[in-house]
């Protein structure tokens, strides 16, 4: 399994803590600002270890791309978490139902992440 978490998060300064948070735990990162580019990399062949989606991005959500994910019989393994400063049950109960793998609120901490990380790890072992 590769060790390379792709973020996909319009918000800059989110994707950097992010980013940072994934450094310390040892992961490698790669960090796109939209949707596009990442279903672009995963269609030339590219796949992460794990990917992290923020739901609020203009254009194409991040359930946009978690359906796109999940329609295709090539990612349905992929671990996907959820990233978002929305708290409703419905967001949260709407993104499980697509098929992620965890539900992350914005700010995350570290020892957050980790957790939901290896939540979903395990759940595609």
């Amino acid at each position: 399994m590769s060790k390379e978490v792709w973020i996909v998060d319009d918000d800059d300064e989110m994707a950097r803590a992010v980013e940072l948070m994934l450094k310390l735990l040892e992961y490698e990162t790669k960090h796109f600002n939209h949707p596009r580019p990442a279903a672009q990399a995963l269609l030339a062949g590219k796949r992460p270890g794990l990917m992290i989606l923020d739901i609020n991005m203009p254009e194409v959500t991040g359930l946009d791309m978690l359906e796109f994910l999940r329609r295709r019989p090539e990612w349905k393994n992929l671990p996907v978490i959820m990233l978002s400063s929305e708290a409703a049950d419905v967001m949260v109960e709407k993104a499980m139902k697509l098929g992620a793998d965890g539900y992350v609120m914005k700010p995350v901490t570290i020892e957050e992440l980790e957790k939901v990380m290896a939540q979903a790890f395990y759940r595609h072992l």
